[in-house]
């Protein structure tokens, strides 16, 4: 009997499921038969107060989804910002992960990605103050990275369809990812 597939979508604070960085990987994921699960965050404010707060929060409700959804087959975490703060799940419970702008000076999230036994890809941008080119190189994951981009991955003071062509090579990394990382194609 095949496995099930599985992921988890964790938003940012303000960027939903609804955003494009996470609803293009949805249908991605879709489209190769996973059953998502979009998580919205329970008083996203108070999870944003602090570092430790955001940590335990993310982790916490993210952890209350992966229990009922957890089975023989690990699940994809695919979190953009905030939720990248599940990083210390998918280290603790071996998770298979898409981090979209992930908090790269934030050192338990950063711990947690030297840790990581499962694959990642870490996507981030140039101009996100989040993002740390160098560090993002040396952890154990794959790296997309856009020239530019700050934290929600536009190309500010470029035409519009800069950042559409980033978002097509973002996506393009994110399914090259699954597709060979999470659930190889096989034939």
């Amino acid at each position: 009997m095949p496995r099930r597939r599985q992921a988890l979508l964790l938003p940012g604070r303000n960027y939903s499921v609804q955003g494009p960085l996470l609803m293009y990987t949805h249908v991605a994921l879709q489209s190769r038969g996973a059953h998502t699960y979009p998580i919205q965050w329970t008083d996203v404010d108070r999870l944003a107060a602090d570092h430790q707060t955001m940590v335990e929060g993310v982790c916490e409700q993210t952890e209350a989804v992966l229990d009922r959804v957890h089975n023989d087959d690990p699940p994809l975490l695919v979190g953009k910002s905030l939720g990248t703060a599940a990083a210390l799940l998918a280290a603790h419970h071996g998770l298979p992960a898409i981090w979209f702008t992930p908090f790269l000076q934030h050192y338990p999230i950063v711990k947690a990605l030297r840790r990581a036994t499962a694959p990642f890809l870490l996507i981030g941008g140039t101009a996100d103050p989040a993002w740390n080119e160098a560090l993002a190189r040396e952890l154990p994951g794959e790296v997309c990275e856009i020239r530019g981009a700050d934290h929600g991955m536009f190309l500010r003071g470029r035409p519009l369809v800069d950042s559409a062509h980033a978002l097509a090579d973002v996506i393009e990394a994110v399914e090259a990812f699954i597709d060979t990382a999470v659930w190889p194609r096989h034939g």
